[in-house]
């Protein structure tokens, strides 16, 4: 019962994330990295996403590359080099060059779950 209380409490907290009048929150929402970050204040994920994502947000600006699209296409595609390129329309070995340069602006390491998952986070809540 005190589960069903707490998921209950977090669909709650998920509906009212919504901006929209009528919210409906399914239980994947409840039960996925979704409903956690619904938990969490909203200034704390702007900041977690900008201390993340800001590099390659900058670089993209600066260089008019396509990091974060390529990252968000990365671990979209479950970190599959192959299925990355082919949803980017770019050579395989482009794709490793960009992730190359996105652990590079980042500090972050793809190749490691914690590290993806961050990133997956820091995209989730800038809404990709």
């Amino acid at each position: 019962m005190a589960g069903a209380l707490q998921e209950a409490r977090h669909a709650c907290a998920r509906a009212a994330a919504i901006d929209e009048r009528v919210a409906v929150v399914a239980a994947a929402e409840v039960t996925s990295h979704v409903g956690l970050l619904a938990a969490v204040p909203e200034d704390v994920r702007r900041a977690f996403a900008e201390r993340v994502l800001g590099p390659l947000l900058a670089h993209d600006a600066r260089a008019g590359t396509g990091l974060l699209p390529t990252v968000a296409a990365f671990l979209d595609c479950d970190g599959s080099w192959t299925r990355a390129a082919a949803r980017l329309h770019l050579h395989v070995n482009s794709v490793r060059y960009r992730i190359a340069r996105v652990e590079e602006l980042t500090g972050r390491d793809l190749s490691t779950l914690g590290d993806r998952v961050d990133l997956l986070l820091a995209l989730a809540v800038r809404g990709r």
